[in-house]
C-alpha cells in the first residue's frame, strides 16, 4: 500500500521551495475569490516565514494578521501591501475587456485624460 501523503505539508514546501509556483497559486486564488485568496496568502505566510514572523517584518499586530488572513478577512491596502512586501510580491495590474451580454466586447473605459 503506498505511503499516503499529506497535501497540506506538500503543499506548505513547494509555496517555500519555489516563488513562481507561490506567484501563481496567489493569482488563480484571487481570480477565484477575495477569501480564497486571503487564505492562499496566508498559507504562503506560513510556509515562507510563519504568520508571527510575517506580522513583526510588516509591523502588523500578529492576532491582527491571523483575522486578516482568513476567509472572513477585510485588510486594508496597507496591510497587504505591507505583507506582500515581506514576502516578495507585488501586485500586477492589467486593464480589462468590459463584457456585455451575449460576449460582445467593449474596449476598456477611457481613463480621465482621454487617453486609452
Amino acid at each position: 500500500m503506498p505511503k499516503k501523503r499529506d497535501y497540506k505539508a506538500d503543499l506548505l514546501a513547494d509555496l517555500r521551495n519555489d516563488s513562481a509556483y507561490a506567484a501563481q497559486y496567489l493569482s488563480a486564488a484571487k481570480k477565484d475569490s477575495k477569501e480564497a485568496f486571503l487564505v492562499a496568502l496566508r498559507d504562503v505566510a506560513e510556509a515562507r516565514l510563519g504568520v508571527s514572523r510575517i506580522a513583526r517584518a510588516a509591523r502588523v499586530n500578529r492576532e491582527s494578521l491571523y483575522r486578516t488572513l482568513s476567509a472572513a478577512g477585510n485588510p486594508t491596502l496597507t496591510t497587504l501591501d505591507a505583507v506582500l512586501e515581506v514576502l516578495g510580491f507585488e501586485i500586477d495590474f492589467r486593464p480589462t475587456v468590459i463584457r456585455r451580454a451575449a460576449g460582445s466586447r467593449l474596449a476598456p473605459r477611457k481613463n480621465i485624460h482621454g487617453r486609452r
